[in-house]
């Protein structure tokens, strides 16, 4: 497997079908989908909503999380850590995280179709069936290994889109399966693009002009993906781009992800628009 990775045991809200549950420790986990134009057919999503949701008018802002891959239609599936470390911090937000990949594709790498259907028309509509933040100013892209791939270059190419992108365990440009090696998308202007390192140089003055959160981690045993992220910190650091970066003891493991998603959506949660009535 490329990338160990934490499905997230949300239940997802929004299109068609909609099963839901709820807890008297928790909120409201909902199971859905969407029609989307882009992929040619549905993507699936699971919602958190926190426990406050059920009462009042606030509106909440949106950590959208992108999972692991390769990985089968049901992915998706495996939040319940984050929506407990939510509840943990006493922090409401609602958590959406969707499909990534589709038989017979596990790895589309969150490029192509992927991106249109998960940075623009899964927010529309979240918005349209959620009390959200219907702006970036409320939207955090967050994402584990080849979901923070996803994750901060979706945001790199969709600024306008949102506020906040933290990679966990992640890379910076895309790879092939089992993540040893560069994946090429068959031609040079396609691979530059699908890099985030391409996009160091001007990004100084890119999120000058629309505030943006760049936070991301990596565990110093993970062999695969460390060296990357060393790279991206001191490229970011060159060009004078504010981020965040922290090394953590371990390696590409649900157990570090765990031991730091507290931490890391309150850092995330601390740079979105609060909940407002």
């Amino acid at each position: 497997m490329k990338r160990l990775f934490v499905l997230l045991s949300l239940a997802v809200a929004a299109g068609g079908s909609i099963a839901a549950t709820a807890s008297s420790t928790r909120g409201r986990e909902l199971d859905a989908d969407l029609r989307s134009q882009a992929l040619g057919g549905e993507l699936k999503f699971a919602a958190y909503l926190p426990k406050e949701y059920e009462s009042g008018s606030t509106r909440y802002p949106v950590i959208y999380f992108l999972h692991g891959l390769p990985s089968g239609p049901d992915g998706y599936r495996s939040a319940g850590f984050l929506a407990d470390a939510l509840d943990r911090l006493g922090r409401p937000a609602i958590v959406v995280a969707p499909q990534g990949s589709r038989r017979p594709n596990s790895d589309p790498e969150y490029l192509g179709a992927w991106e249109k259907a998960i940075a623009k028309e899964l927010p529309r509509v979240v918005d349209s069936r959620f009390r959200t933040i219907r702006d970036r100013s409320g939207r955090a892209l967050v994402g584990i290994s080849a979901g923070g791939y996803g994750a901060m270059l979706l945001a790199l190419h969709n600024l306008g889109s949102f506020a906040v992108v933290e990679s966990w365990s992640g890379y910076f440009h895309p790879t092939i399966p089992d993540g040893t090696g560069a994946l090429d998308l068959g031609s040079a202007a396609a691979n530059a693009r699908a890099s985030a390192h391409t996009f160091v140089p001007g990004l100084k003055k890119a999120v000058a002009a629309q505030p943006t959160f760049i936070g991301f981690y990596v565990g110093s045993g993970d062999g695969r993906f460390r060296d990357e992220n060393l790279q991206f910190d001191r490229e970011l650091t060159s060009a004078g781009v504010p981020h965040v970066f922290r090394l953590y003891p371990g390696g590409h493991e649900q157990a570090v992800w765990a031991k730091h998603a507290p931490a890391w959506l309150a850092l995330a949660l601390d740079h979105v628009a609060k909940p407002r009535g």
